[in-house]
């Protein structure tokens, strides 16, 4: 068995001992027809000698969208160092399928690095990757030295690029102090298909969308002029509360999510 075939089952023990092995796992080559965003067609094998990041996404995703803050950024401060990253988006909602609006996403949420369209998940089953989001970080031998699973582990990402880079320099501040390792997160409520009513706890609330026009948050008018997820609420901190949700007929909801929130430190 190659190094590509035994990707999946490597990297599941590597997570369970929360470090990979380093130069045992290569990574999987791009899809040969797939399609590209920002760049033209990118061959792995010819980015070699500079190191990779691969992040999975999808731009109706909350947790995506908040974890692309620390990608772009990245991608900002050390694209000129040598790291190269690239943005898989995989569809996890009807929305994101459609080409169009992920380009739309795309020029909307400022990304300027490489982004590959995996609509049939191509990329993503040759990782065997679990969900979203979801980063790869590989050496400039192609060989993976970092991976971060969900949201989080930022600080220990941008560690492996600085060592990667042999750079020395201060680690970007959170943008979010929930973000932080030692943060005392509580569970939040569940996801929820559509539009929710009811009693949450959360930090956040989001809700994903399809379509233009005006949702009603607790009474209060929101214009969601685009399709992808919007952020409603933000407690600063996990609070107990109820959402009301009256969305417009040109609207259509296909999930109200809740992010975790600070502890309160009374």
């Amino acid at each position: 068995m190659d190094a590509v075939a035994q990707f999946p089952a490597m990297l599941a023990s590597a997570s369970e001992l929360m470090r990979p092995p380093i130069d045992t796992i290569v990574a999987p080559s791009f899809p040969r027809e797939a399609q590209w965003l920002n760049v033209a067609t990118l061959k792995l094998e010819q980015q070699s000698p500079r190191p990779v990041l691969i992040d999975f996404w999808d731009f109706c995703r909350p947790s995506s969208v908040r974890a692309l803050a620390y990608v772009k950024h990245w991608n900002q401060r050390y694209e000129a160092a040598g790291l190269r990253v690239v943005s898989v988006h995989a569809p996890g909602f009807p929305p994101s399928e459609n080409g169009a609006l992920v380009e739309a996403a795309v020029e909307r949420l400022e990304i300027e690095h490489a982004v590959l369209l995996d609509p049939d998940f191509e990329y993503w089953r040759a990782y065997d990757n679990p969900g979203w989001p979801a980063r790869y970080l590989f050496g400039p031998d192609l060989m993976l030295a970092d991976v971060q699973i969900g949201e989080g582990g930022y600080h220990e990402t941008e560690r492996a690029i600085h060592e990667l880079l042999e750079i020395d320099e201060p680690l970007t501040e959170f943008f979010d102090p929930a973000d932080a390792m030692d943060a005392e997160l509580v569970i939040p409520t569940g996801d929820q298909p559509g539009a929710y009513n009811g009693p949450y706890a959360a930090g956040q609330v989001w809700v994903v969308s399809e379509g233009q026009g005006s949702l009603q948050v607790n009474g209060e008018p929101r214009e969601l002029e685009f399709a992808g997820s919007h952020l409603l609420i933000d407690h600063g901190q996990h609070t107990e509360a109820v959402l009301e949700l009256t969305a417009d007929d040109s609207l259509t909801l296909h999930a109200t999510c809740f992010i975790a929130g600070l502890a309160d430190s009374d």
